[in-house]
Formats: structure tokens, C-alpha cells, sequence
């Protein structure tokens, strides 16, 4: 390629966020989750694998374990293995030390801590964390603490050299489940040692629209001579299709594949749960791209903190279009609950919004609105998560995400103040994996196989979803965020057939709504919808 000729990003080039090696995402980038995760979830899948490698190559096979704790190398790769293994021992031992004090005091807090004054306690914290906790009681004098997170990310234990961006063009959907295999070096993946804030991933995004010098994005990226002849494969001279702003007057809604959902007017877009697949491979199913999503995004909207609705391999190549982010609004300090705003905000983006519970933000004829979210947490006291009502022109569409209906008296007051809904988006992964899946690292104690499966992170049924129906009345359903599109099953680890629980309740569902005369569909792939205003705009 000539070097001084203008070139464009393949547009199924992915920018690929890795946090030593392993797919990032929200618990390996706050300090005290990353290190309860790297301890108790890669070290511990690590030596699985190193002392039982064909245990874990047959059970990646079996579809009853698939989103287990199994490396799926095909049993092979056991000195990069052992290598990144190593890597953690002689580079963060301070990590290693500080997710074990994390657990010491925890332990000292069950054992000291009995009701009385907490001031002497403080002597018996862990000296790594002394500074970092404030330790609490809870109104049933059971012991607790909470971090100051913010002074964490200050700390030697935010690794920001411990991100990294991996390059390399898809064919296909296929990989392997992101929690339990990292990312080894292949020969057609580039590795930038560069942290998620680097002003180069936004500038390599912006050359899938507009094009730029091959020796612009290599002298920003800081690309070896020996690494040119890959990075160069990357990029092409064929511009992509430009992207059709919708201007009409209606409201249309694009879905996108899983609880990503674009809504757009002719004055303002919002983005739901961003997770985008690629254009430039064949793909059995029908999908929008990146290649279909504004040039500018007015808002992102986070509904919660899981790994299927935070995907930073889409987030931060769009990070340079994104106008607000809003995300639940929080600040626990708690270890299972870390602080969305404080962590895209340390990680480049700069300006995210936190939004209460029932609190609005309007621009023009449009208002968004944070809703109480119920379930889904393995009944853990996790507050970052909200639903959303969008309202525009008096149309409103409300995104309910995971959420379970446990007690419909919450959303009989919701409803008081919001009024009935024209469009329902609910999940009904009604199963869910059990508490220890998502969340076994951080807990102090184990807790036993009853237990852990009686505490799913599980969303509605039909009968939770019916009865939503009821109280809201809207005039079409959409069930989504089921992790069916193939381009997700490396995230969220699910494969369903007719006869999986929760296909057959989303049909039951459907079942209901069609008796009841309302428009509903499981929705799958791409679609795309175009809504009436339900009064004038006034803009």
C-alpha cells in the first residue's frame, strides 16, 4: 500500500480491550473486583487447566457446561499458559496480596466485629487496605465495609499497564466463552500495549467512516516495522456505505441483536446497551453493523453492570461519537457493586451522566427516564441498574431489560406517574446462572449448591411478564436481551433450542399477547420499526 494514500479501517477490523490478556470488562477494571477476579477466576482456571488440560478440552465440548470455568485451548498451549500464570506472580504481586486481604478482612470482620464500636477495629484492618475502607454495620448488627473507590483508581492497584487492545479481522462469529479463555498471541492478532484512555483507538475507530495515512495511525499507535505487514492487512482503500440519517417525522426503532436497541427522530438518538456486530463476512443472519448507527450518538443508555450489557469492544470505538452516557446512578463502595460513572470516566469517557431512580433528562421533544430495576442480582444489595422509560412526543417505549418482577406493587406506582406505555421491551432469560457464576469470586464464604442455585441472575417468566402486561397495557411487546444471536454466545455463553425454558415462556408469552389482540414478537437478529408521534413536537 502506498503509505501517503488516505485508507479506511475493514469494517470487520475488532478493537479487541483486554485486561492482561483476558477479555475486559467491568470487574477487571475497578480495582478491588479485578483483583478478587484475578485470584479467584483466572489463576484458578489457569491451574485447573495446567494440571487437567483434557478435562477441560472435552468439557468445552459439552453443551450442559457451556459458560464453565473451562480454558478452550484443545488442551494444548500449556508454556503460555504457564507463562501468563508466571507473569501475574512476578509482575502484580501486590494484586495477589491485596484480593487476600480483601478476603483477611472479611474474615476478621465476621470474627471482631460483634455489634460493638468499630473504632479499635480499625487497628486490625490489613495494612494494604488501611486508608481505602471504611468498615460499617448493616440495622441487623451484621459487619461490613465499603471502599472509597475513587482514591483505589489513585492507587498502585489500578494496573492501567495491565490493559491492552488486540487487532484482528473476523470471519465469523465463533469464539471462545470471553470469562474463561484468554487471549494468547495468534498470528493474525496484533497486540497494542496501550491503556483504554489512549487517544489512538479513537482516532483508528474514526477510520472505518473517514480515512487517514497508513503513517498517521501507525506513528499514533506506536506500530513496530516487523508488525507492519499485519497491521497494514487491517485497512483498504474501498470506502464503506454511508449511513442514511433518518429524517422523517416518525420515531424509528432499530433493533441491533440482544438489549442493544437504537431509537432515532429527526432531532435526537439514543443508544441501548451497545452491542454491535461486524459487516465484511458472511453471516447466516441478517444484522445491523456499526456501519448503521449515527455519526454522532446523542445518548447512550446503560440499563446494568453485566458483561452482556457493558461490551467495551463496542463502547470505546464509538467513544469519539458518543455525546452523554448515562448510567445508573451509584456510589456504594461495594466490592459486587462498583461505580459505573467513576469507571468510564477513568477509562476515557468524559461525559457520563448518573441517573436516579425516577429522575428525567429531557432535550427537546424527548425525555428519558431512570426506573427502579428489580432481580436479575442473585438477590445481592447491587444498585447500579436502572430501566428506562423514553418518551417522545408523548410515545413511550420502556426498556425493562433483565429485570424480574418480583412484587408487581413497585410497578403499579411506577405506573401511577408514567401512565401506561405504547411499546414494552422485556428479557426473559428466565433461567439465569446461579449466584457463583458471575459473582463466586467476590463472595467471602462459598455458599452451597442449594443456595447458589436458588439465587439465579435470572429475569422474567411469562407469568412475571403477563403481569407487567397488565399493569402498563401497552399496545406491543418485544422480548429481547435472550443472548440468542450468534455474535453474543461468546458473552453470554447461551445456545437455546424450542424445547429451553426460556424460548418456551417468551412463547407463552406471545401466546398471551395474541389472544389479548396486542402486537408482540421475540425478537432476533434485526428489525426495524417505525412509530407515530402521539402529539406535535414542540421544537
Amino acid at each position: 500500500m502506498m503509505k501517503d494514500k488516505k485508507l479506511y479501517l475493514k469494517p470487520n477490523v475488532v478493537i479487541e480491550p483486554l485486561i492482561d490478556r483476558w477479555y475486559a470488562w467491568t470487574h477487571l477494571i475497578s480495582p478491588a473486583p479485578a483483583a478478587m477476579n484475578i485470584l479467584k477466576r483466572h489463576m484458578e482456571i489457569m491451574n485447573s487447566y495446567l494440571a487437567a488440560p483434557e478435562f477441560h478440552a472435552d468439557a468445552v465440548l459439552n453443551p450442559k457446561l457451556r459458560g464453565g470455568p473451562f480454558m478452550d485451548l484443545k488442551g494444548g498451549r500449556l508454556e503460555e499458559v504457564e507463562g501468563l500464570l508466571k507473569n501475574i506472580h512476578e509482575r502484580y504481586p501486590d494484586l495477589i496480596a491485596f484480593a487476600k486481604a480483601i478476603k483477611e478482612l472479611d474474615e476478621m470482620l465476621l470474627q471482631e466485629a460483634k455489634g460493638f464500636g468499630l473504632e479499635e477495629t480499625y487497628r486490625k484492618v490489613p495494612e494494604l487496605l488501611k486508608g481505602y475502607v471504611e468498615l460499617h454495620y448493616d440495622r441487623h448488627n451484621n459487619p461490613g465495609f465499603r471502599f472509597f473507590e475513587s482514591l483505589l483508581y489513585k492507587s498502585p492497584f489500578y494496573k492501567k499497564e495491565m490493559q491492552s487492545i488486540a487487532l484482528w479481522i473476523t470471519r465469523n462469529d465463533e469464539r471462545p466463552f470471553c470469562l474463561s479463555t484468554p487471549r494468547l498471541d495468534e498470528a493474525d492478532v496484533l497486540h497494542l500495549n496501550i491503556p483504554f484512555d489512549h487517544t489512538g483507538i479513537d482516532e483508528l475507530a474514526k477510520m472505518k467512516k473517514a480515512p487517514q495515512s497508513l503513517d498517521y495511525i501507525r506513528a499514533l499507535l506506536g506500530i513496530a516495522d516487523t508488525d507492519m505487514p499485519l497491521f497494514e492487512t487491517f485497512f483498504t482503500e474501498e470506502a464503506p456505505a454511508p449511513y442514511n440519517r433518518y429524517t422523517g417525522k416518525k420515531i424509528r426503532m432499530r433493533y441491533f441483536g440482544h438489549a442493544c436497541i437504537l431509537i432515532e427522530t429527526d432531532t435526537v438518538n439514543i443508544l441501548i446497551d451497545p452491542l454491535v456486530s461486524y459487516y465484511g463476512y458472511y453471516s447466516s443472519l441478517d444484522h445491523f453493523s456499526d456501519l448503521d448507527l449515527p455519526e454522532v450518538i446523542d445518548f447512550v443508555l446503560i440499563t446494568h453492570n453485566h458483561q452482556d450489557h457493558i461490551l467495551f469492544e463496542t463502547l470505546l470505538p464509538l467513544r469519539h461519537r458518543i455525546k452523554n452516557i448515562i448510567v445508573p446512578a451509584s456510589s456504594t463502595g461495594k466490592l459486587e457493586d462498583p461505580d459505573l460513572k467513576l469507571m468510564f470516566n477513568t477509562i476515557g469517557f468524559n461525559n457520563v451522566i448518573g441517573l436516579k431512580e425516577m429522575e428525567s433528562i429531557q432535550i427537546s421533544d424527548t425525555v428519558i427516564t431512570g426506573l427502579p430495576f428489580t432481580g436479575e442480582h442473585s438477590d445481592l444489595n447491587i444498585l447500579t441498574k436502572a430501566c428506562y422509560l423514553v418518551e417522545v412526543s408523548g410515545f413511550k417505549l420502556m426498556f425493562l431489560a433483565d429485570s424480574r418482577i418480583i412484587e408487581p406493587a413497585l410497578y403499579k406506582h411506577i405506573r401511577r406517574e408514567t401512565g401506561d406505555v405504547d411499546v414494552m421491551f422485556l428479557g426473559m432469560e428466565c433461567d439465569g446462572a446461579p449466584l457463583s457464576w458471575l459473582y463466586g469470586p467476590l463472595l467471602t464464604r462459598p455458599v452451597t449448591r442449594e443456595q447458589d442455585f436458588s439465587r439465579r441472575l435470572a429475569g422474567s417468566d411469562c407469568g412475571k411478564g403477563v403481569s407487567l402486561i397488565e399493569i402498563f397495557e401497552p399496545k406491543e411487546v418485544y422480548v429481547y436481551a435472550m443472548g440468542q444471536e450468534p455474535w453474543v454466545e461468546f458473552i453470554s455463553s447461551i445456545k437455546y433450542d424450542a424445547n429451553s425454558n426460556p424460548i418456551v415462556q417468551a412463547n407463552k408469552l406471545l401466546d398471551y399477547c395474541k389472544e389479548k389482540e396486542i402486537i408482540a414478537e421475540l425478537l432476533y437478529g434485526e428489525k426495524e420499526l417505525l412509530y407515530n408521534r402521539k402529539t406535535p413536537a414542540f421544537y
